[in-house]
């Protein structure tokens, strides 16, 4: 999406030259540049905040909130500015925020680092909440929300990203096509049929 939309930035802690936390913008700061793969101060609020203007003004950020746990001094942004700015323009300011966030335990980051917040996203009105189970989806849910003109909380176990530390399930590893495609949000997708509950 980013070679395609020069309007598509990704900006948070961490995600430039080292490339993310966990690796995955890994090579876009050489490939795209400051402006648009953008290192952040170590202050959710204000990041956060700034995405709000920027979609505001335009532009469709990605930001990145490093571990979903951090959600609490962003709220402010999140809540009243992102979630609402659409409907208390009368539908004239589209939000298109995407705020990608890492969820889940499972190699002892205690409870700063591993909560699972999703209700806490679906509960807040003006907010899409995403959560892909394998990598097929990640990447085609990733797609339907940079493209979606209202805000999307993309939130991804990390097991997803196939860490050499990180256990995750078998069932998570997918193939991915190299095409663009997207997962509709919103559509769920019937895993196994059956008669018994």
């Amino acid at each position: 999406e980013m070679e395609g939309n020069k309007d598509v930035l990704y900006m948070g802690e961490d995600v430039g030259k080292y490339g993310g936390i966990f690796g995955a913008t890994t090579g876009l700061f050489k490939k795209f540049g400051a402006e648009r793969i953008r290192d952040t101060p170590i202050s959710e609020s204000a990041f956060i905040g700034s995405a709000a203007g920027l979609a505001a003004a335009g532009k469709r950020p990605i930001v990145e909130l490093m571990f979903s746990d951090f959600v609490g001094v962003t709220l402010d942004p999140i809540m009243n500015q992102i979630a609402k700015n659409h409907y208390m323009s009368g539908g004239t300011v589209n939000m298109p925020v995407v705020i990608t966030t890492a969820v889940g335990g499972g190699y002892g980051d205690a409870a700063q680092h591993s909560q699972t917040l999703y209700s806490l996203f679906g509960h807040l009105p003006g907010l899409k909440v995403v959560v892909p189970s394998n990598s097929y989806d990640a990447k085609g849910l990733m797609v339907s929300a940079i493209k979606d003109n209202n805000p999307v909380v993309y939130m991804f176990h990390k097991g997803l990203l196939g860490l050499p530390w990180m256990p995750y399930p078998q069932s998570t590893v997918t193939e991915v096509p190299e095409e663009e495609y997207t997962v509709p949000i919103g559509k769920a997708r019937i895993a196994r049929e059956g008669k018994d509950i």
